[in-house]
């Protein structure tokens, strides 16, 4: 059974992948939030390079980079913006390293749709068509840019030291799928990325023999702006629920 360790594991999509991988990888969370200290879960600040390496276990298959922070504006101010380069740039540069120094051979990156959101308005894609991984990726603010920054730090390790990386550029993700898509329906609709279809792009990306690979993570929902179809043929991602089996579900 593979040893996956999220980090940042406590949030959203950690909570459905913990969840999920259960019975299927021995799953290890390391988060500033966690609810208990145990072989499982262990409280860890990853902008501390020494606090995050003696907390990574040395038989780990997989690091899974989950790391997040609530995001409200496309620009922010120095002191703001410094909180963000640490989170997305710094920890995760950490975690790269981190995998080169404990020998363990791949890390998947949360990545996100808003890499390329300047091509995208209110869940449409405003290039008339799907925006693609080729898309040059335009960010209207500092996540998204962010976001870039880590991919291809990402890709530079994978030069240097062929440490396998899989970038997946998220849609949007729900704990509470049933009710929360309504909170947002005309744009949720279109960027949805269900529970399930989560866990299956994840495990897919965990499993893959791909050595490097940018992906966009959305479920084939009906007018969805990003093409998911590189992820199907590369990492054999399918999705089985869409928004629109939510919203029937739920009528």
């Amino acid at each position: 059974m593979k040893k996956i360790v999220l980090i940042g594991g406590s949030g959203t999509i950690g909570s459905i992948l913990r969840e999920g991988f259960t019975s299927e990888f021995d799953v290890v969370n390391l988060d500033l939030e966690v609810n208990n200290r145990n072989q499982n879960e262990c409280k860890v600040d990853a902008t501390k390079y020494d606090e995050l390496v003696r907390s990574i276990p040395k038989v780990a298959d997989v690091l899974v980079n989950l790391l997040s922070k609530p995001q409200t504006d496309n620009l922010v101010d120095v002191a703001e913006m410094d909180k963000l380069v640490d989170v997305f740039l710094k920890a995760s540069y950490h975690i790269f390293q981190a995998a080169i120094d404990l020998g363990i051979p791949k890390v998947v990156v949360a990545s996100s749709n808003h890499v390329t959101d300047y091509y995208e308005e209110d869940g449409d894609s405003t290039l008339g068509r799907e925006i693609t991984v080729n898309d040059y990726p335009y960010s209207v603010g500092l996540y998204g840019t962010l976001k870039l920054a880590i991919e291809n730090v990402g890709f530079a390790f994978h030069n240097k030291h062929n440490l396998s990386v899989i970038n997946l550029r998220i849609g949007s993700v729900k704990q509470n799928e049933e009710t929360e898509i309504y909170e947002d329906l005309d744009r949720l609709k279109h960027t949805w990325l269900s529970e399930i279809d989560t866990v299956n792009l994840f495990r897919k990306a965990i499993n893959s023999d791909v050595k490097f690979g940018t992906y966009y993570g959305v479920s084939d929902n009906q007018g969805k702006p990003w093409d998911n179809d590189k992820a199907k043929r590369e990492l054999g991602f399918e999705s089985v629920w869409s928004a629109e089996d939510v919203i029937e579900e739920g009528d």
